[in-house]
């Protein structure tokens, strides 16, 4: 799926206005690998440009075997993954699943445009630790970061002018 260059352009001054807002800028992830698996374009460049400045070590997988193939070397640091249900070739249920084996603790966001409560209730089963309903606002991806990898006083920190 193409995104018109006009398109782009709207969408990063919308989200520079509301960044500014939100004081995104004062987020700080650093020495966190946060993973995003999806096959949108649109979607990763809206992770990407949220999370550009955080410090994290950023992960952008297309299709859920890049996903797998990644983790089942042993000893990949994996700090949180936002993951799409409908990612090609194996879906985001199965990579939780196979992800779980080894990463019981890291957080699982399962990122869809697709409900009813077979899914919800099938990702929850697989290992996700939240079920989210595209589209998923600046302030729910920070609140989510917030809750999962604030382990200390100052990482996040939207207050900060």
């Amino acid at each position: 799926m193409a995104i018109s260059s006009a398109g782009y352009i709207t969408f990063i001054l919308a989200f520079t206005t509301l960044k500014m807002a939100l004081n995104i800028s004062n987020l700080d992830l650093s020495g966190k690998s946060i993973f995003i698996v999806e096959d949108d374009q649109p979607s990763v460049m809206y992770y990407e440009t949220l999370l550009r400045n955080s410090g994290c070590e950023l992960f952008v997988c297309r299709t859920g075997k890049e996903f797998t193939d990644y983790f089942s070397e042993a000893g990949k640091r994996v700090d949180m993954v936002f993951m799409d249900f409908l990612v090609p070739l194996v879906n985001g249920i199965e990579c939780t699943r196979l992800f779980r084996k080894n990463y019981r603790t890291v957080p699982v966001i399962m990122v869809t445009a697709y409900f009813s409560e077979q899914t919800k209730q099938d990702a929850l089963i697989s290992g996700c630790n939240e079920f989210v309903l595209k589209p998923v606002y600046p302030e729910r991806i920070i609140s989510l970061l917030g809750k999962y990898l604030v382990s200390e006083a100052g990482i996040f920190d939207l207050s900060r002018n």
